[in-house]
């Protein structure tokens, strides 16, 4: 039941609270007749700032008044009783991240094309983000407003890029003074807080690898595990990347950090239990080396980072590979096509095609695609784009190409120079599949 008193419309209305993109029909949220478009922007009394506000305000809270704004400008005071753990049935704007302040000497946003999609040249900087999505922050800039917001709302885990515990190599990497590099008091009062924090190192040749490495892991290690882990990924370059501070990840540079982490592994699994120093895969793939066993992952805390990800694609590879077995009436003499891939990951994926032509007589290849668009040592599959796509053409074989869910926008079947799926596909001449692993299976299972 809710009651609701109306002031009437104003105008010059300041824009506040969270709006409500969508209402589910028959939801609480429809019974209370609020709309899209309509903003919340208190709940009892207290004010919403965006939809994890309107979230942590509503959790366990059966009775509510909200302070609405309709969409016509009218002002609405909802009460209402809410059964426990009744949903209300909407939807919220997205967030508008918080921007970052830093200068990195290796932001990937200089490396972007001048006529790259706009949203790439976002470089945001936002805790919230990091607690929803696992976007790192550098908390050089974070507010006081926004550390109470962590520990009150419980925003855990957060993800930070450290980069370097020495002051002076951080404060050159981020582009910043040594006083807001220095984050060890604001990283003290989370951990402290019981805030799960995990770290990122981006490994920039000559800057914070060797010595200066060695110690940002073993500092940050003496927090586990209220710092859970630290991934180490490399830098990447583009065409576009043109400071001269910066150096190319080599292979040999990469053998490098795999010889000195893999010491640095064992001594920490010793006194910890766990390797917590975790590099990329994309380390192991330019050094040429295996990728670790699943137990060397653990929890995999940081594989949206590239950090196991190879290593769980092959575990879920095998899975469905069990899944197409389990079908009696299989038979995959008819599924030909391509898989385009980037050419870091192709001879990964290539091997276990083969094996799966070999186990059910399916006619798959797969072929690596450079990176055109980007440049430079950029040669993941997520990064590339429609016009690399079709720069592959001659080599496409079979009835359809496969890429993966990765290369396209999260919403959108459109790519990172602004192509669409659709477009790729006539200009390749056969359909074009943006599938993930499941998707995968059922289409070899599909009857033609």
């Amino acid at each position: 039941m809710y009651e609701f008193a109306v002031t009437p419309a104003v105008t010059n209305i300041r824009r506040r609270g969270v709006e409500i993109s969508e209402v589910l029909p028959e939801s609480l949220g429809a019974e209370m007749e609020l709309e899209a478009g309509d903003r919340i922007i208190k709940v009892n009394g207290r004010v919403v700032r965006d939809y994890l506000d309107f979230r942590f305000h509503t959790a366990g809270e059966t009775e509510l008044v909200l302070e609405v704004r309709k969409k016509n400008g009218e002002d609405w005071e909802l009460e209402l009783d809410r059964g426990e753990g009744e949903d209300f049935g909407l939807a919220f704007e997205h967030i508008v991240p918080r921007q970052c302040a830093n200068a990195c000497i290796f932001c990937f946003c200089n490396g972007n094309p001048a006529d790259a999609r706009p949203s790439l040249f976002i470089k945001d900087e936002d805790i919230r983000l990091s607690f929803l999505y696992g976007n790192y922050t550098t908390l050089t800039s974070i507010t006081e407003d926004e550390m109470r917001r962590i520990v009150e709302q419980r925003l855990s885990p957060q993800y930070v890029s450290v980069h370097a515990t020495d002051l002076d190599v951080r404060a050159y990497l981020l582009g910043i003074d040594k006083e807001r590099a220095d984050i060890s008091t604001k990283l003290a009062r989370m951990l402290e807080a019981g805030i799960e924090v995990h770290a990122q190192v981006v490994l920039c040749p000559g800057i914070n690898d060797g010595d200066v490495l060695r110690k940002t892991i073993f500092d940050l290690a003496a927090e586990y595990p209220r710092i859970t882990s630290v991934a180490i990924v490399p830098l990447g370059l583009t065409r576009y990347n043109t400071d001269s501070r910066l150096t190319a990840v080599t292979p040999e540079f990469c053998r490098n950090v795999i010889e000195q982490v893999s010491e640095i592994q064992q001594k920490l699994k010793t006194r910890l239990g766990t390797n917590f120093a975790l590099l990329g895969d994309e380390i192991y793939l330019r050094a040429g080396r295996a990728i670790p066993a699943t137990s060397h992952y653990g929890a995999y805390p940081q594989i949206e980072d590239g950090v196991g990800m190879v290593r769980s694609f092959v575990k879920e590879f095998a899975r469905i590979t069990k899944r197409i077995e389990q079908d009696r009436s299989v038979n995959l003499h008819d599924k030909s096509g391509t898989i385009l891939t980037g050419t870091l990951f192709a001879p990964v994926l290539r091997k276990l095609v083969q094996k799966l032509n070999k186990q059910f007589g399916s006619q798959l290849i797969v072929e690596p695609v450079e990176n055109g668009y980007f440049g430079g040592d950029v040669s993941v599959a997520g990064l590339l784009t429609g016009r690399d796509l079709l720069s592959a053409r001659v080599r496409v074989r079979g009835e359809f190409v496969l890429v993966p869910r990765q290369m396209l926008k999260s919403d959108d079947e459109i790519m990172l120079d602004g192509m669409r799926l659709g477009e790729v596909a006539q200009g390749l001449g056969v359909p074009v599949h943006a599938i993930n692993l499941d998707q995968f299976a059922s289409l070899l299972l599909q009857k033609n």
